[in-house]
């Protein structure tokens, strides 16, 4: 690390102010040959100065601020250039840069830096990656408590506590046959450390669904009213909508907020024995996006009585989250509630958009169901699994009776836990995680 790079950490397009970037040795030195100041007498102090070209003509008024090393982003020297906003002069700006001395960083570089520095771990890495790729409230808030670190510290305080209790279990194991440990019982450790795991997966869990958004299938028969629902709940003509049976054949999706937490609408074609080939098609992948899905609201019309397909439909419906959407409730009623046994029943308009409210108030409920919202921790698919064979490990050893055994795996547990923080991580890892971020990140 011992070159310098640079690179424009703004969005692309025009806008109030560009930031360009630069850290490393160099940072200040570079700097210099493209400012007319020449100095910063406080670091983290905007200064305002002038951005000049080869020939030093000015070309733009700027404000430049210096970060000192270990007290930056990347824990080395940095360098922030915020010109005027527009593409142009942020990129004239990076090639002035890049012509002294610099190098155009590569995506997630910074970040990297940081953590390669010791300013953050890989927990903390990925949550800046969270942040940045939040798209409700809810998994924002959940983004930050794992950039600041929140993750870090319960992984860090079990990881502890599993290796004090496998360094009893070593000296167990040293002693001669017959003798033991004053007093040497883990069992009452090894269960508190399971339920300390099992809350933090929950908090996990809880995260990634925030972060990825509950999936919501919406399936029923030709002309319940399935499209004009999704539309509703956009409040947008979304898809196409007639009174021809089999319209929808290919899977439309889209995505609502609801409290906080995104919720990934999914409408499908027409539940049937299809003989179109195009339509059979579609009815399977309606199926199978079922059989994926969080959450599924299947359409009724409630405008005509129900069939024994239906009927044979719902029963199989079970061992999912569903919610009975009762469409054209504008109409007069015609179906049976007392066949109806799933709850809950929601009656709705879509053509009038009344009972929409309550709808998603339902969908909400069954979304929050077993998950911690409030303290939900964003995380990636690679630090859930790690988290997983952590827990798995401390079920095992919870069951053995076994002390070699136990104490391999304790180990085992241990081991996940610091892959989840990164510790040793290799370039392969890193490489692919960063190569996630944005150049300028």
């Amino acid at each position: 690390m011992n070159e310098t790079i640079a690179a424009i950490s703004t969005a692309s397009g025009e806008g109030g102010i560009a930031v360009i970037r630069v850290s490393g040795p160099d940072a200040v030195n570079i700097s210099r040959k493209v400012l007319t100041r020449q100095s910063f007498d406080e670091p983290a102090k905007m200064y305002l100065t002038s951005l000049i070209d080869d020939e030093g003509r000015i070309i733009d008024r700027v404000l430049a601020v210096n970060f000192v090393k270990p007290k930056s982003y990347t824990g080395e020297d940095i360098v922030e250039i915020h010109t005027h906003g527009g593409s142009f002069i942020a990129r004239i700006c990076l090639e002035l840069l890049i012509k002294n001395g610099a190098r155009i960083a590569e995506p997630g570089e910074f970040t990297r830096r940081a953590f390669i520095n010791g300013r953050i771990d890989l927990a903390q890495a990925e949550g800046v990656l969270s942040v940045i790729k939040s798209r409700s409230m809810e998994a924002l808030h959940a983004a930050a408590r794992t950039l600041t670190g929140e993750l870090s510290r319960e992984t860090r305080k079990i990881h502890d506590e599993i290796l004090a209790l496998q360094a009893n279990f070593e000296i167990q194991l040293d002693f001669p046959e017959g003798e033991t440990l004053n007093n040497f019982d883990a069992h009452d450790d090894i269960k508190k450390i399971v339920n300390e795991l099992e809350g933090l997966y929950s908090q996990c869990s809880a995260g990634m669904i925030l972060r990825d958004g509950v999936r919501a299938v919406i399936i029923g028969s030709p002309n319940v009213g399935k499209s004009s629902l999704l539309n509703a709940l956009l409040r947008r003509n979304r898809a196409i909508v007639t009174e021809i049976p089999g319209t929808t054949r290919d899977i439309i999706e889209e995505s609502i907020i609801i409290n906080g937490v995104t919720i990934r609408l999914a409408d499908t074609a027409g539940l049937r024995d299809a003989d179109d080939k195009i339509e059979a098609e579609g009815v399977k992948l309606a199926l199978e996006a079922m059989n994926e899905s969080d959450i599924c609201l299947y359409v009724l019309d409630s405008s005509r009585e129900i069939t024994q397909e239906e009927l044979n439909f719902i029963g199989e419906l079970d061992d999912k989250n569903v919610i009975l959407v009762l469409n054209k409730s504008d109409l007069p009623r015609k179906v049976d509630d007392e066949a109806l046994t799933i709850s809950p029943k929601i009656y709705v308009s879509a053509k009038n958009l009344t009972g929409l409210d309550e709808l998603k108030g339902e969908i909400y409920k069954l979304a929050a169901k077993n998950s911690a919202f409030n303290s939900g921790l964003n995380v990636s698919e690679r630090q859930l699994e790690d988290l997983r064979e952590c827990l798995n490990s401390m079920r095992e050893a919870e069951l053995s009776i076994d002390d070699d055994v136990t104490a391999g795996l304790l180990n085992s547990a241990r081991l996940s836990l610091m892959r989840l923080l990164g510790v040793d991580a290799g370039d392969e890892l890193l490489d692919e995680m960063f190569n996630r971020f944005c150049v300028g990140k």
